[in-house]
């Protein structure tokens, strides 16, 4: 299951290999890949906190406040990569993060009813 659970971070970097193959910007692969990990771990972070939180409001907080965050985060860094070093690199950065969140939401939801509930009073 753990290998299910990062099949999005091996994906990343068989991406590599890709972007150097076709002759793709590698500042793309940089941004797609490091916005798509930073994101990520924000994500795990925020996660655990409203998981060892009681208060309703504290872990809706958090949890609303990482999505809109991160999704602003992305779509700010990939814009911004775009305009700094060309459409070619906003473009290739955008798709391979696309792609791995894709795998990522995939993956989630076919190893979600495997795991442990967890069994909180």
């Amino acid at each position: 299951m753990r290998f299910l659970r990062n099949l999005d971070l091996v994906v990343a970097v068989l991406a590599l290999a890709i972007f150097i193959a076709a002759s793709l910007p590698i500042v793309g692969w940089i941004t797609g890949a490091g916005i798509y990990v930073l994101q990520r771990a924000i994500a795990t972070f925020t996660a655990r906190r409203a998981h060892d939180s009681e208060d309703a409001r504290t872990i809706v907080g958090l949890m609303a406040g990482s999505m809109i965050g991160r999704g602003w985060l992305v779509a700010l860094t990939i814009f911004a990569v775009g305009l700094l070093a060309g459409n070619a690199a906003g473009l290739s950065a955008a798709v391979l993060f696309v792609a791995l969140f894709t795998v990522y939401f995939t993956t989630q939801m076919i190893v979600r009813p495997f795991e442990k509930e967890d069994r909180r009073p």
